[in-house]
């Protein structure tokens, strides 16, 4: 009887064992190497802004009237959430926005990025879809890592952010095609020239091409030495269906620009200066998917800044200076100029807080009785990577 019962309870443990192997096996699930090599991630920045009022008159009873830029509010700056991946010599990326860039109250949630591109060689790479225009070397910056409260105003306003065409704003992002590469390794291997240059719609995120011409935009760098780059730009291109208020009809508007950038990155030490020409005539209200022109803000444009971001504490705190102008109309009587300065704190890798302190001269303001061109602006914001 024993071992009629020892013999049964074997029995039943080899049978148990191999039931149970049989249902590890039916759970399994061996995923393909592409959905291993996909990666989520994201960031957001909150914001606090602070801007004093400049007077723009008085009224019939002699009370300031002040102008509608004064702020003191808390901002939901932006919000990304980002699906990278790898699919054999591609890698490909998915990237929608939300962020507070019409105003507060107004959200906007949009689709940035949606590209791939094959990276087989360093020498030659092709990138299609929605990304960012190969134009300066701020535009394809982190908007965290960049530094600043924004980028300078000669990069939104020429560099397809708050376009002076009027196209809705798209962070310097288009639809089209990229070549670019990196040629002439060192003994070191690091390569000291840079090629890239794009085709695209001309019209920003979203958008068809609206006259079927192409916005063709390339640019060169060399690196001579680590940390080091001096490069160069050119952007020929229109936007089409834009109102003409003369003759009530719609046509295109040229966009000609040309960028010239200098830079120095490494251990922690940053300074770059860019200097951007634009001809071509401007929308009324940049950046809002205006479509009509406004001759008053003439046909040509530029800018320029220069900033330096200095390590205090490795790692931990930097402190930052920048100088910008932008002329609307390329005249001194249109330029805004702005003298900045700041603190960058890194609590860790993934979670850092930017101070900063602006001082604005704004000479294209509009003054009825009581001239005041130079306002204050303060800005705080609060920064995390997951």
């Amino acid at each position: 009887m024993k071992k009629l019962m020892i013999l049964m309870l074997c029995t039943m443990s080899i049978a148990l064992n191999a039931n149970a192997q049989k249902e590890e096996k039916k759970t399994i699930i061996e995923l393909p190497q592409w959905v291993k090599n996909i990666k989520f991630s994201g960031y957001g920045i909150l914001q606090y802004q602070g801007m004093d009022p400049y007077k723009k008159g008085k009224d019939e009873n002699g009370t300031p009237i002040l102008e509608s830029n004064s702020s003191n509010t808390f901002n939901l700056r932006l919000a990304r959430f980002i699906l990278d991946g790898k699919i054999g010599d591609f890698d490909w990326r998915a990237q929608i926005q939300g962020t507070n860039a019409t105003g507060p109250g107004q959200p906007t949630v949009q689709l940035v990025d949606l590209y791939a591109e094959w990276r087989r060689f360093p020498e030659f790479k092709i990138r299609a879809g929605q990304f960012k225009r190969c134009f300066t070397f701020e535009n394809p910056t982190h908007p965290i890592t960049q530094g600043w409260r924004g980028y300078a105003d000669a990069i939104n306003k020429l560099s397809a952010f708050g376009d002076r065409t009027g196209e809705r704003s798209s962070g310097g992002r288009d639809i089209g095609i990229q070549f670019s590469g990196d040629l002439f390794p060192n003994a070191n291997g690091r390569r000291l020239f840079h090629y890239q240059i794009g085709v695209y719609n001309g019209e920003g995120v979203n958008q068809k091409d609206m006259d079927n011409r192409k916005d063709i935009i390339g640019g060169i760098w060399v690196m001579p030495i680590k940390g080091v780059r001096i490069g160069a730009f050119g952007w020929t291109g229109s936007r089409g269906g834009m109102l003409d208020p003369l003759t009530g009809q719609t046509r295109s508007i040229e966009k000609n620009r040309y960028a010239l950038s200098a830079e120095y990155d490494k251990d922690g030490y940053t300074f770059r200066a860019e200097y951007i020409h634009s001809e071509g005539w401007g929308a009324a209200s940049p950046g809002n998917n205006v479509r009509e022109i406004d001759y008053n803000v003439g046909n040509k444009a530029d800018g320029w800044y220069v900033f330096g971001i200095v390590p205090i504490i490795k790692g931990k705190l930097h402190a930052k200076a920048r100088y910008q102008t932008y002329r609307n109309q390329k005249e001194w009587a249109t330029s805004v100029n702005q003298i900045e300065c700041g603190l960058n704190y890194f609590f860790s890798k993934n979670l850092e807080i930017h101070l900063e302190y602006s001082r604005v001269n704004d000479r294209s303001i509009e003054i009825l009785t009581e001239k005041k061109h130079n306002y204050n602006l303060i800005d705080a914001e609060l920064a995390f990577k997951f």
